[in-house]
């Protein structure tokens, strides 16, 4: 288990747990700092700077494929979960009848699982990095933490162009320059 303290000012109360439950893949620190950037950077884009919680599992594909079943019904593995703890639409806090870490006052944004079996594949199939669809992965978890959904084509591409705005800031844009000579 990994409990990392933002460092980014504004959110100098967020913690960011992050357990590696699988063995499939090599998860190392570099990738857990990752992790975090990404949420963090998720959150700034939406001007989310109170205090949060947000727990990250990494698994693998049979882990996944048995949380698919018990939570959505769907008998087979995905890329990524997440469980949102609070009531938000794009980013706004509807009700502040969340969850809260009473010791710390912290919201308890929700938890996000990701396959990293899953991730690995992906990499592969869409011709980028592990870090990439990662970050991708965890940003797409972030965003439905934060109210965000994808059931129809303009939530969607909302959601996407806040991803890819994350993905920019990281350095891993699915749009690299081309090089000149």
């Amino acid at each position: 288990m990994v409990m990392n303290k933002s460092k980014l000012k504004g959110f100098e109360k967020t913690k960011i747990q992050i357990e590696n439950e699988q063995s499939a893949v090599e998860f190392d620190d570099r990738l857990s700092g990752l992790i975090e950037k990404t949420v963090l950077e998720s959150m700034r884009e939406e001007n989310l700077n109170m205090g949060c919680y947000v727990s990250i599992t990494i698994t693998d594909d049979a882990s996944i494929r048995e949380i698919n079943h018990q939570f959505r019904n769907i008998d087979s593995p995905t890329d990524v979960l997440s469980f949102p703890l609070v009531n938000m639409k794009n980013g706004t806090l509807i009700s502040d009848e969340g969850d809260y870490d009473m010791d710390e006052g912290l919201l308890m944004l929700g938890d996000i699982v990701v396959s990293l079996e899953t991730a690995v594949r992906q990499a592969e199939l869409y011709g980028h990095s592990l870090e990439r669809e990662l970050a991708f992965l965890v940003s797409h978890g972030a965003f439905h933490l934060m109210g965000y959904d994808h059931m129809n084509s303009e939530e969607e591409a909302e959601m996407l162009s806040k991803q890819e705005k994350v993905l920019e800031k990281l350095g891993l844009s699915r749009y690299e320059k081309q090089k000149t000579d």
